[in-house]
């Protein structure tokens, strides 16, 4: 049975992914929080990438990784070959064996991937959602979005730490990182710009960038397939996202213009 731990903590800045996180933002927590983030704020990159690498060394270890010899592994290893670095930031990519459909990428440029959201997408679509996620990447909200989390979560009490160096957290404040993460959405400028940057980063390295439009028009589907209903899971998580149709619109033209041609399994 697949592992369905650590939803929360499925994190929407560290970073999203397919849809956009579902929990709400702790305003209150928030406040309180800033009055006692003064010493958190001097976070250094060598810091912040320190906190990073340990969050996603703590849910590599709290999900179900598929093995290297696995069908979902080596899908996934076949569909990002030659995806190797970003803005010089190296990619790595793994897949969750868990029953949400969703993906996300870290700022250190961990990538992953679940298996249920590989269940129900083709490789193009999946490429269009890696794709977009890198853009996040390449453009450092994923970065700006989880210091801003650490401040605001985990960090509140300050770095209780001397000499500049990284306190370890502790589950409790990992749990707090997570939830502050999952509450966080990008703005739209954002998310046009991580399109925008995915698409070119997909036709570089020899994928066809059609597959970002087909990424959102799967997501559509599976907002449309969730109707009317208002307490629907789907909705609830596309209730902050911009408009699917227009980034669907955006992406073909730009494909259409430039003459590239639809991959066949989506003709």
């Amino acid at each position: 049975m697949k592992n369905n731990f650590l939803k929360v903590l499925v994190a929407a800045l560290c970073l999203f992914v397919t849809m956009p996180a579902m929990a709400q933002f702790n305003l209150r927590k928030a406040a309180n929080a800033v009055k006692k983030t003064a010493q958190a704020v001097t976070l250094t990159d060598d810091q912040m990438a320190a906190y990073v690498k340990e969050y996603i060394d703590w849910m590599d270890t709290h999900n179900q990784v598929t093995g290297p010899e696995d069908p979902y592994t080596i899908r996934l290893n076949k569909l990002t070959e030659g995806l190797t670095s970003v803005e010089g930031i190296p990619l790595n990519f793994k897949v969750y064996y868990v029953i949400d459909v969703n993906a996300f990428a870290c700022a250190d440029g961990s990538v992953r991937v679940f298996s249920s959201l590989m269940d129900i997408m083709s490789d193009e679509e999946l490429l269009g959602v890696i794709g977009h996620e890198i853009g996040h990447v390449a453009h450092k909200d994923s970065k700006k979005g989880f210091r801003q989390a650490l401040l605001t979560s985990a960090l509140r009490d300050g770095i209780s730490s001397s000499n500049n160096t990284v306190a370890a957290l502790t589950d409790s404040q990992l749990g707090d990182l997570g939830e502050a993460l999952a509450g966080a959405t990008y703005s739209q400028k954002q998310e046009r710009e991580a399109d925008d940057y995915g698409y070119e980063f997909l036709k570089k390295n020899g994928k066809n960038p059609w597959s970002m439009a087909l990424s959102f028009k799967k997501l559509k589907s599976m907002q449309e397939e969730a109707g009317a209903k208002k307490n629907s899971k789907i909705n609830q998580l596309f209730s902050t996202h911009p408009d699917l149709d227009a980034r669907i619109q955006r992406m073909e033209k730009r494909a259409t213009d430039e003459g590239i041609e639809k991959p066949e399994s989506a003709k």
